[in-house]
């Protein structure tokens, strides 16, 4: 009776009766986008070198190649600031995603080995194809994160029950551990170590524009298509029967999802290493706070991703300068925990 009641009031969603707080996603929504903006403003401006934010302006706005604090700003403060807001929004949206047409509040690109897997192609192209373009780390990111979730899923699906949230966590553990390891003996045998320390820290330092210029089109269009895409995510993850009853392709949907989540995961990866933890921990605050309603959950999640990572560059420079701290270990002391907290929920489906 309920899912009836739902599925006749998901069909307008003026009386939908879904926990959605339309005010408070609008308050999300446009005030993470100002904390955003002054987060990217903080992230241009701080640094080791002191400059003012007077200069900092002229440097954005009337750039003059022939100064050295321009420079900075422009070729490495300005691409690395809009790389981590960039990147942020990808792992959330692609944890937000999963969770909604899996119905598993463990799914993250991390935790599900889609990250291990494209940091595991990156290891092979600069053991085997050193000096390869960018564009191409790119595709072969999304071949190693197709290969990581088809493991996890693979794997997790062999139980006699099936996959619950906690097994498919388990797997996901097994896969990326397998992954890693695959990855750091490749890189001792051809010696390329140091090549993979950035991806396995995680971090947007050294960021180019060029790199901005071929991620922003594959991320762009798969944003847009997960927008495109919510209110389909909306009612699967209300129950894969309901979701059929109201005529839906669930097959479709899922495909087109994880199609989405596979090139967002993976230009995330292929630009700043496996950072873990952003896309488990974002969607669940953003849920908490406007509903479960994922044409609201998407676009906040972006927003809030883009914001914590942009938060978690700035500390990583501030904390002990001038050397940085990797911005997967600063993200990893809240997600660890906030991980361990849902599996302790979940505990009953071991």
């Amino acid at each position: 009776m309920l899912h009836t009641e739902e599925a006749v009031r998901l069909e307008n969603p003026s009386k939908t009766p879904l926990r959605t707080r339309p005010l408070a996603a609008t308050l999300v929504l446009v005030g993470g986008m100002a904390a955003l903006i002054v987060g990217l403003i903080a992230s241009i401006s701080l640094g080791a070198a002191d400059i003012r934010f007077l200069t900092v302006w002229q440097a954005v706005f009337h750039f003059n190649p022939d100064l050295t604090q321009h420079q900075i700003i422009q070729e490495l403060r300005l691409p690395r600031a809009l790389a981590g807001a960039m990147v942020g929004a990808c792992f959330a949206v692609a944890g937000a995603i999963m969770q909604g047409i899996t119905r598993n509040p463990l799914a993250d690109s991390g935790l599900l080995g889609i990250n291990a897997g494209a940091g595991f192609a990156l290891a092979v192209c600069f053991a085997l194809l050193p000096g390869l373009p960018f564009l191409y780390l790119i595709m072969y990111s999304f071949i190693g994160a197709a290969i990581g979730a088809g493991m996890v899923y693979g794997i997790g699906s062999l139980t006699k029950n099936g996959m619950t949230p906690v097994r498919l966590a388990l797997s996901g553990a097994a896969v990326g551990a397998l992954l890693v390891a695959l990855s750091e003996g490749i890189a001792l045998y051809f010696r390329i170590g140091q090549d993979l320390a950035f991806w396995y820290a995680g971090g947007v330092a050294g960021t180019k524009w060029l790199q901005l210029k071929i991620m922003f089109p594959w991320v762009a269009a798969a944003l847009v298509g997960s927008l495109m895409l919510s209110r389909s995510i909306t009612v699967l993850s209300l129950g894969e029967e309901l979701a059929q009853g109201l005529g839906q392709r669930t097959g479709r949907v899922k495909l087109m999802a994880m199609v989405l989540v596979l090139v967002l995961a993976g230009a995330a990866v292929s630009a700043v290493g496996a950072v873990g933890f952003i896309g488990l921990v974002i969607p669940h605050i953003v849920r908490a706070l406007v509903g479960v309603d994922y044409r609201w959950i998407i676009p906040c999640s972006a927003v809030m991703g883009g914001l914590l990572m942009v938060i978690a560059d700035i500390c990583a420079r501030m904390i002990h300068p001038p050397y940085e701290t990797p911005i997967g270990a600063l993200i990893a002391l809240i997600g660890v925990p906030f991980f361990l907290y849902l599996v302790r929920k979940e505990r009953r489906e071991l």
